[in-house]
């Protein structure tokens, strides 16, 4: 009886150390369920909002399926990192819950308690004295890989699973074996596709394992293997993964966000004592810092192990599998773009392969387990290599040390996480417009639809506020397809001027120029409130609506100065010219995407003449653009661009059209892109866009 209470009371230290290093991280005031003034930035906004809307929402089928949070662009839960596992388990009850309610401060205080659960359950194969076992704990619970996603990615503060993983792999015998590998699957599946690929590889390689030693009879080894696919499936299925195809994938990144060689000496800012190292673009995904604590372990360890006074040489040998398959994490970590320090070493893969790998385009994060072995060998040669007395004094020194070092890390997350509590998150949506809206429209646009538009959040929250469902959203993947297919609805509603009757549109800057042209102005309203382009459908028709004072659209077109070179970079404001059919502006300027584009301007004085500076998307296989130009629906020039770079295009204006311009007060410039093409189709890399023309500069005269 002694000996049984002796045990409880030993299998409570990790759990109160857990709760402890909670408190000193995160502390008290994310465990307020009201609380969400810490969610309201960057992604734990979008992790907050997919809930909102998932808890205001019917059951659908799957169950992840989050149709209000997204609208037809995607729908999964697991898309916004929302943690499904914990929806699924407060949906039930939102009738009962409060408003607000939010589930992540219980979520990482659990990541706290079950990290030192299986931390100190992992040490239990090295160690049966308790107090080395605790310290060991503590080391684990302050590894900033970890604790540098809390403030970032939610879901991906779960490092205790893969602790769990290695703990199964690691452990001589398991009764219940697929039991225990198929929770920790499903738990998995229902949190975050990537802690998902990292704890299946290491399953596969343990369940061969013991295949192949014949621990486990071949029968029942694929009776495994059917079953816990089927449940991993099922569990995908129902978090909503499927809710986007093939398409939604396949995005630019493997290559980019990967782990820097170095990554486990590379404190960058979670150290006060270590200096950053140099590196190159996306090592950041890839960080896999060790914490001083356990680089000073290191060093003794790699003492001890040069007297051999330690068999630990021998271990390795014991999981052949296992070491492959984290050599196979490690190598999919460095990617192709091996960066060691500040150089970086390109291997060309074929564009099929790049295409695959880049579903996990983060695999910088498929470090993490090997990071979790290093820490887990460092400790064993530490303990086994010292007397029980020595070892304690260096695994205390140790923890001391990780903790006081890595708080230049956890120190600024703290700061986010014990904000003064709050309700709910400010917003710029103050004019009382906003109020009347909810009531009289059932669901809220931007235009044009996007992932991550601008004004995301500040829409987000106001519909999920009004339980209006809304596209404007930030998601981790998106339906290509299907948010072409919104667009090219989006464009065709712009062009006529007709919008559905029940939904409040905001339109982005580009946007909102082609709208001023076809705006019903007997019916509709189109105004600049609290800062955002609204377009009100019906809203001059409605007897309950108050009016809107709005100035004539045309005026949102800021006016042209003549003989004034405008340039359409990234960080000029003549961007906000450039109307349909343009991508993104880069530091050099602005391509056109897709068949036509154009440009709307508002000159200040009559306009006799143009002069365009643009790039051309020309290859070897493409060595022309066709250009037809219209303005103001009036053909006035056809020509051919030969040059990749600096191409000048002079365009005299016929007296019509200068007539035209002034009678209507806008000069709406629209190209036509017959040869337009895609960087991937050119075999130029993996750019899907259709690309034309690059736009530089325009003149006016």
């Amino acid at each position: 009886m002694k000996l049984c209470s002796t045990s409880r009371a030993a299998a409570l230290l990790p759990v109160l150390l857990g709760i402890l290093a909670f408190f000193i991280v995160v502390g008290p005031r994310a465990l307020n369920p009201m609380n969400i003034a810490w969610l309201g930035d960057g992604d734990p906004a979008t992790h907050y909002q997919g809930w909102v809307f998932f808890r205001h929402s019917p059951w659908s089928f799957p169950l992840g399926l989050n149709p209000s949070y997204g609208l037809e662009l995607s729908n999964g839960l697991i898309f916004s990192d929302s943690n499904p596992l914990f929806a699924f388990l407060f949906k039930p009850f939102s009738a009962l819950l409060p408003e607000p309610f939010q589930y992540f401060g219980l979520w990482l205080l659990t990541c706290f308690i079950l990290q030192s659960w299986f931390a100190w359950k992992l040490l239990g194969l090295v160690t049966r004295d308790a107090v080395l076992r605790l310290l060991g704990t503590g080391l684990f619970l302050f590894v900033p890989a970890m604790l540098i996603r809390m403030s970032v990615h939610l879901s991906l503060g779960g490092h205790f699973m893969l602790l769990a993983a290695l703990y199964l792999a690691l452990r001589p015998f398991t009764p219940k074996r697929s039991l225990a590998w198929g929770t920790l699957l499903a738990a998995a599946a229902l949190i975050h596709a990537y802690l998902l690929a990292m704890i299946a590889l290491i399953w596969l390689a343990d369940l061969a394992a013991h295949t192949l030693r014949r621990h486990l009879a071949p029968r029942k080894a694929v009776a495994e293997l059917i079953g816990l696919f089927l449940l991993v499936s099922l569990c995908c299925w129902q978090a909503g993964y499927f809710s986007v195809g093939d398409d939604g994938l396949a995005l630019m990144g493997y290559g980019l966000f990967r782990a820097n060689v170095l990554s486990f000496f590379d404190p960058g800012t979670w150290s006060f004592a270590l200096r950053d190292m140099p590196g190159v673009l996306g090592d950041g995904d890839g960080f896999a810092f060790l914490g001083l604590g356990v680089v000073f372990l290191f060093i003794c360890a790699f003492a001890a192990w040069l007297q051999r006074g330690t068999a630990v040489h021998l271990k390795p040998r014991r999981y052949p599998l296992l070491l492959l398959a984290l050599a196979g994490l490690a190598l999919f970590a460095f990617s192709n773009n091996i960066g060691v320090g500040p150089f970086e070493l390109h291997i060309p893969l074929p564009d099929a392969v790049v295409a695959v790998a880049t579903i996990f385009r983060g695999s910088g994060r498929m470090i993490w387990p090997v990071m979790y072995m290093a820490i887990f060998a460092i400790l064993y040669v530490v303990i086994r290599g010292h007397t029980s007395r020595t070892a304690r004094i260096l695994l205390s020194i140790a923890l001391l040390l990780q903790v006081a070092d890595t708080r230049s890390g956890w120190g600024e997350s703290r700061n986010l996480f014990m904000a003064s509590p709050a309700p709910q998150w400010p917003t710029p949506l103050v004019d009382p417009f906003w109020d009347q809206a909810a009531r009289h429209y059932q669901a809220v646009r931007w235009l044009r639809p996007e992932n991550y538009p601008e004004q995301w959040r500040t829409l987000a929250e106001y519909a999920g506020r009004h339980h209006l469902p809304t596209n404007a959203v930030y998601l981790g993947r998106m339906s290509t397809k299907a948010t072409e297919a919104a667009q090219a609805v989006a464009d065709q509603m712009v062009s006529s001027g007709q919008y559905a009757a029940d939904t409040l549109y905001v339109l982005d800057s580009r946007t909102v120029l082609p709208a001023a042209l076809t705006l019903n102005r007997e019916t509709d309203v189109l105004a600049r409130i609290d800062g955002l382009n609204v377009l009100a459908p019906g809203w001059k028709r409605c007897a309950d609506c108050p009016p809107i004072v709005a100035a004539d659209p045309l005026t949102l077109i800021s006016p042209m100065k003549s003989n004034e070179r405008v340039t359409f970079n990234v960080t000029s404001l003549a961007t906000f010219f450039l109307g349909s059919g343009w991508s993104k502006s880069e530091p050099w300027g602005t391509w056109s995407e897709g068949s036509e584009s154009q440009i709307i301007l508002r000159p200040e004085a009559p306009v006799r003449s143009f002069v365009l500076e643009a790039n051309a998307l020309i290859a070897p296989s493409h060595t022309e653009q066709g250009l037809e130009i219209s303005v103001n629906d009036v053909p006035v020039l056809s020509t051919r661009l030969l040059k990749a770079e600096a191409n000048v295009v002079s365009v005299d204006l016929p007296a019509e059209v200068q007539q035209r311009i002034e009678r209507e007060g806008v000069l709406v410039i629209r190209f036509q892109h017959a040869d337009a093409v895609s960087p991937r189709a050119l075999g130029m890399g993996l750019d899907p866009r259709k690309l034309a023309i690059g736009i530089l500069a325009l003149t006016l005269h």
